[in-house]
């Protein structure tokens, strides 16, 4: 079980505090409480399984080339466990990512030649994560890794990033939960991409952070942050953990479309059961 660091949680205004500024820098993570309200988190979640069920029906594979992870939950239902581009095929999700208070979260990177900018069209999109600890279950965990080294898999340049979540359900130990190896963030090259073997370790750190939160809440956290997100010691309803991901990205624009190919790292992505 992960260390219990009291860190303060913040309320996302309309612009960025010093003190933000202050917590992130030296931890690699923000927590904003409260973001969105339950209702929207309500309607985000059964847009979702709407979508989910005419793309199951439909056979759809992949998105813009990104694979769909699909598993069985604890009634034998096939069911999305990652869903990527959300914003493009579910409208509640993509209503979330209009509000005007994200933009502000381009001060966590530093300056560049490129524009600042939420990653709606590049990458995986919005990814809509599912897990579920059940026998036939494809997401019950997802092991250490840095969201930079998706770029070192496919020989580009690293350049800063920020993922950014949004909680659809309530998150802690009961079902999983995001584990952080805080300060990790101003590691070296070579520490961000091999401290740990990349998704495959999924072991116990004893430095690691356990993070705690509710549905509605914003978490953000440095590209290069080492994290997992550990199994439910639980199986079947409670050990669901439904969170959204989103990359605010700094480098040149890769914008994709369906005529995309799948990226060589989603091979590594594959592995994470």
């Amino acid at each position: 079980m992960g260390k219990k660091l009291a860190y303060k949680k913040f309320t996302l205004g309309n612009s960025i505090t010093k003190e933000e500024l202050d917590f992130f820098n030296q931890y690699g993570f923000v927590h904003y409480k409260g973001f969105i309200s339950r209702e929207r988190v309500t309607k985000a979640a059964q847009g979702i399984d709407n979508v989910q069920k005419e793309i199951i029906a439909k056979g759809i594979t992949k998105i813009n080339g990104i694979p769909i992870k699909f598993g069985v939950d604890e009634h034998g239902e096939k069911i999305i466990q990652r869903f990527p581009y959300t914003n493009w095929k579910v409208k509640e999700v993509a209503e979330l990512y209009e509000d005007p208070r994200l933009q502000n979260l381009g001060i966590f990177l530093p300056d560049s030649p490129y524009p600042k900018r939420i990653g709606l069209k590049e990458k995986d999109g919005v990814v809509a994560n599912h897990y579920v600890n059940t026998p036939n279950s494809k997401y019950k965990q997802l092991g250490w890794h840095t969201d930079v080294a998706r770029e070192f898999a496919l020989g580009i340049k690293m350049y800063p990033m920020l993922n950014v979540g949004i909680y659809l359900m309530d998150s802690n130990n009961e079902n999983g939960g995001l584990r952080t190896l805080p300060g990790t963030h101003t590691d070296k090259s070579f520490k961000v991409l091999f401290r740990k073997m990349q998704v495959l370790n999924t072991k116990d750190d004893p430095n690691e952070v356990e993070m705690e939160a509710e549905a509605g809440d914003l978490c953000l956290h440095d590209g290069r942050l080492w994290h997992r997100v550990a199994k439910s010691p639980h199986m079947g309803e409670k050990s669901h953990r439904r969170v959204m991901y989103v990359a605010f990205l700094s480098g040149p624009k890769d914008e994709r479309s369906e005529k995309s190919k799948t990226p060589f790292y989603h091979k590594f992505l594959g592995l994470a059961k």
